[in-house]
């Protein structure tokens, strides 16, 4: 697949992002797929494969790092705030409908994990958009929290506090791991966390597995979920039917007052769709979703 290294500005920093080219042009514009990844992951962690599929059928897409993140710019590093990362995604957009080669009005987003609540979110709020992509989506703070071991929560909690306190004073962040083994102070340790997250991970790519632990205090006060039902697009939400992360029961009750959501349950846990047999049978049924609601042909 023809890919390019680009850049766009959002807020004070850089997001750095892969363009793959797809079949359209400056003469013919099509569609494009926004595309970003969820809690403390970088583009290179699987966002690939995904693109590259999409883009075999001529889709364009843009797969970007959020500020703090990867291969962006913005201090301190691993700095994971919502608000931030929704207005990465609202300036991704912005700058994907500012090619040539796009058509400002079919612009598709894709979001997997943390990334799937923020698609939910963005989508509520810009209804120009011609779909979107939630994958295994973060949809309710609570019921994430409630996945936490009590004691592990107790100490996410105490590292959070010290964080946010620390910050006002203008030190240096204190940090969490976002994941770990069971029984760790990690904010997914899960027993199929370690090994799904590391599954993702290139062998030549360096990614950091821990993020400013001031961000376990926003969880809990995060519910993308409940804006589905102001998502006026199509939307496809893949739900894993075993998730230790974004538990399929309380994204099911919000993706059911989606009015155009198509909602298609995917075997396994979080991390399964992203590998072997499983990606290949989730990345069907997003490869049909597309074909019917935003065809690259028009």
């Amino acid at each position: 697949m023809a890919r390019s290294d680009v850049t766009f500005p959002s807020g004070q920093a850089t997001c750095a992002a892969w363009l793959y080219a797809g079949a359209a042009t400056a003469e013919a514009p099509g569609p494009i797929i926004v595309m970003a990844h969820g809690l403390g992951c970088v583009k290179a962690m699987r966002l690939d494969a995904f693109a590259e599929r999409f883009a075999a059928l001529g889709y364009q897409c843009l797969v970007f790092d959020y500020r703090h993140f990867g291969a962006s710019s913005g201090e301190p590093r691993q700095l994971l705030d919502i608000r931030l990362q929704q207005e990465d995604w609202r300036e991704a957009i912005a700058y994907a409908r500012s090619l040539p080669s796009v058509d400002p009005d079919r612009v598709v987003i894709w979001g997997t994990s943390f990334g799937g609540g923020h698609v939910i979110h963005t989508a509520a709020r810009d209804h120009r958009l011609a779909a979107a992509i939630a994958q295994c989506p973060f949809t309710d703070g609570l019921a994430s929290v409630l996945a936490i071991p009590p004691l592990t929560l107790m100490k996410l909690t105490a590292r959070a506090i010290r964080d946010t306190v620390g910050a006002r004073f203008g030190r240096q962040p204190v940090m969490v791991p976002t994941y770990g083994a069971p029984g760790s102070t990690a904010l997914m340790s899960a027993p199929d966390c370690a090994p799904g997250i590391k599954a993702l991970i290139p062998q030549n790519v360096d990614v950091r597995p821990d993020v400013a632990a001031r961000f376990a205090l926003q969880i809990i006060r995060y519910f993308p979920g409940r804006d589905a039902a102001e998502v006026t697009c199509p939307i496809h939400f893949a739900v894993c039917e075993t998730d230790t992360v974004a538990p399929s029961k309380a994204t099911l009750r919000h993706a059911a007052k989606a009015p155009k959501g198509e909602i298609k349950m995917q075997a396994g846990g979080h991390f399964d769709i992203y590998v072997g047999k499983d990606f290949e049978a989730n990345v069907a049924e997003q490869l049909a979703f597309l074909a019917a609601h935003v065809p690259v042909a028009g």
